[in-house]
């Protein structure tokens, strides 16, 4: 797609006592390769400009209407959240985090669109579904 987004991408992952820190940080950048992590006391914390590879995660595991669903239930303004789940980040997957908070806590995701609108970039990272393949918007 050669559209120009400007996005900024806030992650902030807890780290246990039980857990080991390089662990966590490895299953954030599963997740977001093209993040600038930093090492925090009980956290990771990381920032990125892209989501293309949860966009190419979401297509791969085909669970793009999810990913709507989680993305849109959250908009605020120029701003949508969602929370995943360390041990599916660790595995390279993705698995939202809803209802309960899982145990080992979540990754927390919160993405500022600049340009162009949060809609136009949610249908880029998880585009609308018919019979569940993605459709040109």
């Amino acid at each position: 797609m050669s559209e120009i987004y400007r996005v900024d991408v806030e992650i902030t992952a807890p780290v246990y006592d039980t857990e080991v820190t390089s662990r966590v940080a490895d299953a954030v950048a599963n997740i977001f390769p093209t993040a600038d992590l930093e090492e925090g006391f009980g956290e990771i914390r990381g920032e990125a400009h892209s989501m293309d590879h949860v966009s190419e995660l979401l297509h791969k595991q085909e669970i793009l209407d999810t990913a709507r669903g989680e993305f849109f239930a959250t908009r605020e303004g120029d701003t949508f959240s969602f929370a995943l789940k360390k041990q599916a980040a660790f595995e390279d997957r993705i698995n939202f985090s809803v209802g309960e908070p899982d145990e080992l806590g979540e990754i927390s995701v919160r993405v500022r669109v600049d340009d162009p609108t949060v809609e136009e970039y949610i249908d880029h990272v998880a585009p609308p579904t018919e019979d569940g393949r993605p459709i040109d918007v």
